[in-house]
């Protein structure tokens, strides 16, 4: 019986999602609870493997249960062993073809960043910190030089195990509420640490050290040296992962909408 999970959490309560030697990982804790409802060990796979610090509000999921549950089992019996910070939002039960990995279409990431002389105190750990005034309309020009099919060894980490660096970045968004910006990353997949190197190089034409111009230049040189240094996982999100109309899945994308709104506040009115 194979299970699909929605799963939202607080990415800053734990030291990325994939397993650990010392059990401080989003899988680790996950297949602890299920394993309890289950009876028997379980093996997660997800939709992406986020690192320490990044969050998710609409993380997927899929295991094979070795006994059958109903649904609340899966979502009120496994929350009841999840630590703080991390929820099933919901479960279905699926085909045995289906794979939280490879069946996904499409991935969006949001990335919120506090734009303001002060750094967050309420939203710490939940939103990115840039101290200097950011020119948002520089960032979105910068932005679309991106989109589209391309090979993005400039925006890759040294450790990142895909198999080819070519990414289709659907479309990049970029808009302010008061103090706070929120950025939107659409791609069929995304390589390791991609959007932060990216937000790098956006916050670094933003702040007017480079031109608009400059971001489609490290991108062609295909040299990550080039590039701006890796942003702060703080305000990443995964908010939303895509897969064919027939596997049935919720949609809860719109939690990543409430995520937004409900941070604007905490983030403070006054511009930078």
């Amino acid at each position: 019986m194979r299970v699909a999970l929605g799963i939202e959490y607080d990415g800053s309560r734990f030291c990325g999602w994939q397993t650990q030697p010392s059990g401080c990982a989003l899988q680790d804790a996950l297949e602890r609870a299920l394993a309890e409802i289950a009876g028997g060990s379980v093996v997660t796979v997800c939709a992406g493997r986020t690192d320490a610090g990044v969050h998710a509000s609409a993380q997927i999921v899929h295991f094979d249960a070795p006994a059958p549950r109903p649904e609340s089992a899966w979502v009120r019996g496994v929350n009841a062993l999840l630590p703080a910070g991390m929820a099933v939002l919901w479960s279905r039960e699926v085909a045995a073809d289906f794979h939280a990995r490879y069946g996904a279409r499409e991935r969006r990431y949001r990335y919120l960043l506090l734009n303001h002389a002060v750094r967050p105190a309420l939203a710490s750990g939940r939103v990115g910190w840039f101290h200097q005034p950011l020119d948002v309309e520089a960032m979105r020009s910068a932005a679309q030089a991106l989109v589209g099919r391309h090979d993005f060894s400039a925006f890759r980490s040294a450790e990142c195990q895909a198999t080819t660096p070519v990414r289709e970045l659907r479309s990049v968004t970029v808009q302010r509420r008061d103090a706070l910006i929120m950025f939107e990353f659409r791609a069929n997949a995304f390589l390791h640490h991609m959007v932060r190197n990216l937000m790098g190089g956006l916050v670094t034409v933003g702040k007017g050290r480079q031109p608009s111009a400059w971001l489609a230049d490290v991108l062609a040189s295909r040299d990550r040296a080039r590039g701006a240094p890796t942003f702060d996982a703080a305000g990443l999100y995964l908010a939303g992962v895509t897969y064919e109309d027939h596997w049935g899945l919720p949609a809860i994308h719109d939690r990543a909408d409430a995520q937004w709104a409900s941070l604007t506040p905490l983030a403070g009115s006054a511009a930078p």
